[in-house]
């Protein structure tokens, strides 16, 4: 009894003994307490007592900067209805079918329209997702449980969110089709539920799966197992998502609703074949802007991507200046392009705004707010949040920018029209990726985009998806 009362002091002990060695010097002290309280600012009570009372955001506000929003561009394509996505992260997927609908319409001379359903490809995307984890666990099998690539899976099992690769690879895969065909539903719109559903059965499937690994069943009886579980997937997206139509009876309209011609009957890619007319891969180069790597490098993230089959999330490093270029040279010829922002930084609610000066958070609070974008990436303060159509843009009389307007997928009363107006400064600091069609690239990105890709990890801090 002693002997064991002694090696539980000796324990206790050393475990003191550590504590103190790896916190000593590392904590609040009262000491260092009085310094921290010391050091404060005088705000005065008028400014503290409004702090507390108030919206930070509206005391912030640059008044200076708070005037009316220039709604004229010089460079603007053709205006198309505005959606909402509601409360999902399907912005990437908003945002393609934007661009896909706007090429249609131009082609046809905007004498016909289209609108397409995101609910038929949310349906594929979440089921193609649900196999990358289960195949990416299979792939992973042999590695332990807290390996960082096995913990990737398990942490992110499946998402709404995406980048227009996934737009590519599942318009290719599966088709298209209108919206009036395969309308929205409520987990549609809603998608944190079934997200959060999906995530607990595909981790336990994936347990499953490395069990089946580790006791050497063979690849078909894997297969066969992943393939069950796939259709309790299917069965959970079709109760909420609605079954995917095979085939459909449609008539086309044009921009003021009235129909064209009698109705055809498609399958979802003879409709894509109808009114896109081509594989979108091979056809476009994304283009992304971080100061942290080298520019007119390509880069390739590991296991990003929407489908097993189909293409990891690919893109060519490049200076703003080389991005907007590419922009304008888009928007002259009519044509809106896939982008993405950090769209929550300075974004003035009321009027649908985005400029660097919109708030003055450093005057506010006696500081100030020095990170390059650079440093805010590499520090995970700012990554690219939200995919919008880009849509105009406004050139001084040298052809410089000086501010550009996106579609956006919140509805068509926020922010002027459904669009979201941004300052070039504010397009420099928190643009992020953009997607742009090949016949706009010189032959010098081209080429540059074709170079072997130089492989990055999906923990990256700006590898995060358009949300």
């Amino acid at each position: 009894m002693k002997r064991n009362l002694f090696l539980a002091c000796c324990l206790l002990s050393s475990t003191l003994a550590v504590q103190a060695q790896t916190t000593e010097g590392g904590g609040i002290d009262e000491q260092m307490l009085q310094k921290i309280a010391a050091a404060q600012k005088p705000a005065g009570r008028a400014v503290a007592n409004a702090i507390a009372s108030n919206s930070i955001d509206d005391l912030a506000r640059n008044f200076q900067n708070a005037g009316t929003v220039d709604n004229y561009f010089s460079v603007e394509t053709p205006k198309q209805s505005i959606h909402d996505q509601k409360s999902s992260g399907r912005c990437w997927l908003f945002s393609g079918l934007n661009v896909l609908r706007a090429n249609f319409a131009r082609q046809n001379k905007d004498s016909i329209r289209v609108e397409y359903s995101q609910a038929y490809l949310t349906f594929y995307d979440q089921l193609e997702k649900a196999n990358l984890m289960l195949q990416g666990v299979i792939d992973n099998a042999e590695k332990p449980m807290d390996d960082q690539r096995v913990q990737f899976f398990f942490k992110n099992p499946i998402s709404d969110g995406g980048t227009f690769c996934g737009v590519a690879d599942l318009v290719d895969k599966y088709g298209l089709v209108p919206m009036e065909i395969m309308p929205e539903t409520y987990s549609a719109e809603n998608t944190s539920r079934t997200g959060r559903i999906l995530s607990s059965k595909l981790r336990e499937f994936a347990l499953e799966l490395r069990k089946m690994v580790a006791a050497k069943k063979s690849k078909a009886a894997i297969k066969a197992r992943k393939t069950e579980m796939l259709g309790t997937v299917y069965h959970i997206l079709a109760l909420t998502l609605g079954e995917p139509v095979k085939s459909f009876t449609y008539a086309f309209k044009d921009k003021n609703g009235k129909q064209i011609g009698r109705p055809k009957t498609y399958t979802p890619k003879q409709f894509c074949q109808e009114t896109v007319g081509h594989k979108l891969n091979g056809t476009f180069t994304m283009v992304m802007n971080d100061p942290r790597k080298e520019y007119y490098k390509t880069y390739e993230v590991q296991y990003d991507r929407h489908t097993y089959d189909g293409h990891n999330w690919k893109y060519l490093n490049l200076p703003m200046e080389d991005i907007a270029r590419l922009a304008i040279a888009s928007l002259k010829d009519s044509t809106k392009m896939y982008s993405s922002y950090d769209v929550g930084k300075q974004l003035d609610r009321k009027r649908g705004y985005l400029d660097t000066e919109n708030y003055d958070y450093g005057t506010l609070f006696s500081t100030n707010f020095p990170m390059n974008k650079a440093d805010r990436i590499a520090t995970f303060d700012s990554g690219s949040t939200h995919a919008m159509t880009l849509t105009a843009v406004d050139l001084d009389e040298n052809g410089k920018p000086t501010k550009w307007k996106v579609e956006n997928s919140w509805g068509a009363s926020y922010g002027p029209g459904g669009c979201l107006i941004m300052t070039d400064r504010w397009f420099n600091d928190f643009t992020f990726r953009l997607v742009v069609n090949n016949k706009y690239v010189p032959e010098n990105i081209l080429k540059a985009a074709q170079q072997k890709p130089i492989m990055v990890m999906p923990e990256d801090p700006l590898f995060q998806e358009d949300n």
